[in-house]
């Protein structure tokens, strides 16, 4: 979620820092579905970046969403830099490079995650088109250099930027060039969270082949199929990953909590000021022995903000995140959430999809993650290819959701929303080699026709 958090007690225990997770544990009639996407914004004349300043910017397009939905914005230094709905709905924020974001509200199903997407797209487009601005469902921009990117008013990208050239070779594409959609899901007690985040840990890649989508660099292939996905794997490693101790005997709350305290800060946020405290751990801070706040102890703001710096593969908050898709088209984004949905809100699903990957190996884990950027489906671990894989993992996801029985108003259940991946595993190929194989055909080698094909 995009808003840093704003709760200013003193932090005295590390007990505190579990509890602030533990609070996260729901009955499962409580169970929500939370979904985020983000989209690249485009000038329909040229297909150039959005800038923030100006007539025709995101800062226009934010203040028209505000009148429009009337929604509270979220400013910093004067400007306008998200929006969110007091009532508990979703909020809208930027990312660095302008991509645009909805958090969306958490629901109960997935047919209101569609609806939603629905209702946003078409107040999205009622302001956008007449500034002239269109919107991208890629995981990376297709045609921009890093230098071509805007860079949004925010003070903890400033942060960010400075830092990421010191920790790998990606971090400032991560920030400025690529998109995602990612799924937030709840956890009925500390063991629940512990079986939920193992089992999407190691299943992470089958989403990044179901959703790999950025096989382009500045209008040229760039050998992957989700270079969003390979991005990640040299950007900070000490925040990234796929986490082989969550799968070690004594996982809870509390390894997590050991994990993040040594993962290296980024900022701390005082007023509307963020103190550059990067590369310098929380445990530090905690301990009172941050340099930049000689003797000052942490809130419970800066732990809140901190954890949502962490940035492995499936990330704990107070409900757990899947990390692992390239941004798509509108029509594909609701079947993120009811993949996982289907996964890990039925039991009978996640005790068969635990059996799937509990005899993986940490380092079979691993190498699958590394390849799948690469092979896509091709990928394998043990003596099978992710493309089996994902087709049972789809199958369970079904009779999850078909257990699951929400219905909509004309009796269908959720798993009409997975459709979309049921198309590509009979295609038998990731939607990034249907983009190439139109890039090598009909496309003429041009990334061009991917500004109507693939635009919101």
């Amino acid at each position: 979620m995009a808003r840093d958090q704003i709760d200013m007690t003193p932090l005295q225990s590390r007990d505190e820092l579990v509890a602030w997770f533990e609070a996260g544990i729901k009955p499962p009639s409580e169970f929500r579905i939370g979904t985020e996407h983000e989209k690249t914004p485009f000038t329909l004349e040229g297909r150039q970046p959005v800038p923030y300043d100006g007539a025709r910017g995101i800062g226009a397009l934010l203040e028209g969403m505000q009148l429009l939905l009337g929604w509270e914005p979220i400013m910093e230094n004067g400007n306008i830099i998200g929006l969110y709905d007091v009532t508990g709905g979703g909020a809208i924020s930027l990312e660095p490079g302008g991509q645009f974001e909805l958090s969306g509200a958490p629901l109960e199903n997935v047919h209101q995650t569609q609806s939603e997407l629905m209702a946003h797209l078409a107040q999205v487009r009622e302001i956008a088109t007449p500034l002239g601005i269109g919107f991208l469902g890629l995981g990376m921009t297709p045609s921009w250099s890093r230098s071509q990117i805007p860079v949004m008013p925010k003070g903890r990208y400033k942060i960010m930027t400075n830092y990421m050239p010191k920790v790998g070779q990606y971090g400032i594409d991560m920030m400025y060039r690529t998109c995602t959609v990612q799924t937030n899901l709840d956890f009925s007690s500390e063991a629940d969270m512990v079986k939920k985040l193992r089992v999407s840990l190691a299943l992470q890649p089958v989403a990044t082949a179901l959703f790999a989508n950025s096989p382009f660099t500045e209008g040229k292939p760039n050998g992957f199929l989700s270079f969003r996905s390979e991005i990640w794997r040299d950007t900070d490693n000490a925040r990234a990953g796929m986490l082989p101790w969550v799968f070690e005997d004594g996982m809870g709350f509390e390894r997590w909590v050991d994990y993040a305290l040594d993962v290296p800060m980024y900022f701390v946020k005082r007023g509307e000021t963020y103190i550059d405290v990067a590369g310098s751990s929380f445990r530090a801070f905690f301990e009172g022995r941050n340099n930049s706040l000689p003797g000052e102890r942490p809130t419970i703001s800066d732990w809140a903000n901190h954890l949502s710096t962490i940035f492995p593969e499936v990330r704990l908050k107070r409900y757990l995140e899947m990390r692992g898709a390239d941004g798509v088209p509108w029509g594909r984004l609701p079947a993120l959430p009811a993949f996982w949905v289907g996964l890990l809100y039925d039991n009978d699903s996640l005790d068969a999809a635990w059996n799937l990957v509990s005899h993986w190996t940490a380092a079979e884990r691993q190498a699958l993650r590394d390849d799948v950027p690469r092979f896509g489906f091709k990928a394998r671990i043990k003596d099978r290819y992710l493309f089996e894989i994902a087709k049972e993992c789809l199958k369970l996801s079904h009779a999850g959701l078909r257990r699951r029985n929400r219905v909509d108003h004309s009796g269908r259940d959720e798993s009409r929303h997975l459709e979309p991946l049921e198309r590509i595993l009979e295609a038998g190929r990731t939607p990034a080699e249907e983009m190439l194989d139109k890039f090598n055909g009909d496309w003429g080698g041009s990334v061009e026709p991917v500004y109507q094909e693939y635009a919101f």
